[in-house]
């Protein structure tokens, strides 16, 4: 048996300090070494291990003097320390600029990924879509990377997906083709995209070769943003072709009407920008998310979010500098950049950005405006994502032993089950539930529950988490709607001592007052970084600011009411986008499909005439005075 006293440990720890600090000693001396070739001038260097691996890379504006600071290792943060100490070699390359010195480092730290600097992780290339122009008929396409091919390119798109549903309903409305030259020149009769209306068969002589290019035309100006103008001239000539008794090319129109109303809502934005990006930061607990907002041609074209590597103690400003340098290395700039925070160097930033794009680009700190509302809507988007990947990068159990010692739980809790409720000024109540379990969030396990109380008084917190419980549990006391029947090891309620007692009540008549329940309530003020817990015996509970525990807590807290606010905000999106046909007397689903189908939309049913209305089968010419009547007012 070997026994190892506290001397001997002591010794060993000694030992390893003695160790580290000449590993600082012959690190430095390799940097004192590298200051005497260093150049003047500004450029890029990079430090290597003894096995040649990158450590770090950086940029100065003159590399001497950027070297001499790692020279002096007692004022560096503890994490630089460690890089000197393990630094063999230093390697630099002199720039003609301080611009072109980020733009290499950026290039170097993307292909090179080094322990020690922000990198960009999960980085791709965003889909564009691609109308072609080396052909006689033009065809449409996703098009990823390298931008060679002749054509115009459309985007960025957030996702394959948003591009894939783009390009599917910009075939049904302008009938472009999509297959390659060679099965273009093949073909000697039309495929089935144009038996399913999907394509017009240029390659079979279909269309000539003008009105391919009008339809090219066309699909161009909805993707450049004017879909308006597009629009009003589409409706003129569907209701010309109607009163010309030419029903078959009304149809087209209408058909192809549709499709674009459609391409409209999938891109629609609430904001007045053209041409930007916009990027927000939420940082926590040492790590960082950045969200990304696209907007081309007034449309808005996804979002994407990122989750940089980085040190715990760098700031945020520094992160999204680094960010965007190697974000826009892939990337063609546009020509505003909205950001939620000042970057760290943001007027070399924009010297840099400016050299890839070959023009004026501008990052913008707004103050007001739809610039403002698009960053603080980014902001919104980051610090949720940014807290559900936390919960993910915890270490669960040791949070969950922790969290029963401090509530007094008999055990950790496996399943923890979270609610919140959320109305309008007393309408349209929801609740909701979200669960957590030892591998993160449970996503299948969550559930709404759409308030039915008709008799509790508007806005009534009490009442409404009373029914949510009844309806949670009431299949264990024979009641029966309960369709998660795993029992939970503890209940989180967003609220103070008044909810956990309407919890408890529930519970108790249910007879499952075995399990415990936490109150989750806003501190003094209503700080959100001071939250009191209600216990169920009336205790109060706080916790110290950077307890994980208290973190972990607040980051379930959040999901549940994203989770929440998200069932509520569709179910008024719902109702405001419901059609001004619903709300005419007489008008039921089956009138409703009628008139959208003829006319393509809404605003077609308001512009069409008296006879127009009545042509509609369904519609007899006293319901086509009542639409009128209604739309329009009695004149």
């Amino acid at each position: 048996m070997q026994t190892i006293s506290v001397r001997d440990q002591h010794g060993k720890a000694e030992d390893r300090k003695a160790e580290q600090a000449l590993a600082q000693l012959e690190g430095v001396g390799v940097i004192r070494r590298a200051l005497k070739t260093a150049p003047k001038g500004p450029g890029v260097y990079r430090m290597l291990d003894a096995g040649k691996e990158v450590l770090y890379v950086g940029k100065a504006k003159s590399i001497r003097k950027r070297l001499a600071a790692y020279a002096a290792i007692g004022r560096l943060p503890i994490r630089l320390q460690r890089m000197v100490a393990r630094t063999r070699e230093v390697v630099f390359v002199t720039t003609e600029s301080e611009s072109e010195a980020l733009l290499l480092e950026a290039n170097l730290i993307k292909r090179f990924r080094p322990p020690f600097n922000i990198v960009l992780r999960d980085d791709k290339s965003f889909p564009h879509i691609l109308i072609r122009t080396d052909h006689a008929f033009p065809a449409i396409a996703k098009h990823r990377g390298a931008q060679k091919a002749k054509g115009h390119y459309f985007g960025p798109y957030a996702s394959a997906g948003a591009v894939n549903r783009t390009i599917n309903t910009l075939q049904k409305a302008f009938l472009l083709r999509s297959c390659t030259d060679a099965e273009f020149e093949s073909r000697s009769r039309p495929c089935l995209l144009h038996q399913i209306k999907r394509c017009s068969a240029p390659c079979v002589g279909r269309i000539g070769k003008d009105d391919y290019a009008a339809l090219v035309d066309d699909a161009k100006r909805l993707l450049e943003g004017r879909a308006r103008d597009l629009q009003l001239r589409l409706t003129e000539e569907m209701n010309a072709a109607s009163q010309a008794l030419d029903f078959e090319r009304a149809a087209t129109l209408r058909d192809r009407l549709r499709a674009l109303n459609a391409v409209q809502a999938q891109q629609e934005t609430g904001t007045r920008l053209k041409e930007a990006d916009v990027f927000a930061i939420a940082d926590r607990a040492g790590r960082s998310a950045i969200q990304a907002f696209f907007f081309r041609a007034g449309q808005h074209r996804g979002n994407a979010i990122f989750f940089p590597r980085h040190a715990p103690e760098e700031k945020p400003a520094r992160i999204v500098s680094a960010f965007l340098a190697q974000f826009y290395r892939d990337h063609p700039p546009p020509k505003r950049i909205i950001v939620d925070l000042s970057p760290e160097g943001s007027e070399l930033l924009t010297s840099a950005l400016s050299r890839i794009a070959e023009r004026r680009v501008a990052i913008e700190v707004p103050k007001r405006g739809p610039g403002r509302k698009a960053a603080d809507a980014a902001r919104r988007n980051a610090e949720e994502a940014l807290a559900r990947k936390l919960v993910e990068w915890t270490d669960g159990a040791e949070i969950r032993q922790r969290l029963a010692e401090i509530f007094g739980l008999s055990r950790p809790p496996g399943r923890i089950e979270v609610y919140d409720n959320s109305h309008l000024q007393g309408s349209q109540a929801f609740g909701a539930m979200i669960v957590a379990g030892a591998q993160g969030f449970e996503r299948q396990a969550y559930r709404r529950f759409r308030i039915r109380d008709r008799g509790a008084s508007p806005g009534d917190d009490y009442a409404m988490m009373r029914e949510v419980m009844r309806r949670r549990f009431a299949a264990r006391s024979g009641e029966g709607e309960d369709r998660h029947g795993e029992r939970p090891d503890l209940l989180l309620i967003d609220g103070g001592r008044g909810q956990v007692s309407a919890v408890r009540e529930v519970l108790i008549d249910l007879g499952l007052d075995d399990i415990p329940v936490i109150g989750i309530a806003k501190g003094p003020a209503r700080n959100a970084g001071r939250e009191e817990f209600h216990l169920a015996d009336g205790r109060r509970l706080l916790l110290p600011e950077r307890d994980p525990v208290l973190h972990y807590l607040q980051r379930l807290r959040d999901e549940a009411h994203r989770f929440v606010i998200a069932g509520h905000r569709a179910r008024r999106l719902k109702a405001a986008r419901r059609s001004a046909l619903d709300a005419i007397p007489g008008i039921g689903p089956k009138r409703r499909r009628a008139l959208i189908a003829h006319f393509g939309s809404a605003r077609g049913v308001a512009d069409a005439s008296l006879a127009e209305l009545a042509r509609v089968p369904g519609i007899s010419k006293a319901m086509a005075r009542t639409i009128q009547e209604h739309l329009h007012g009695r004149e």
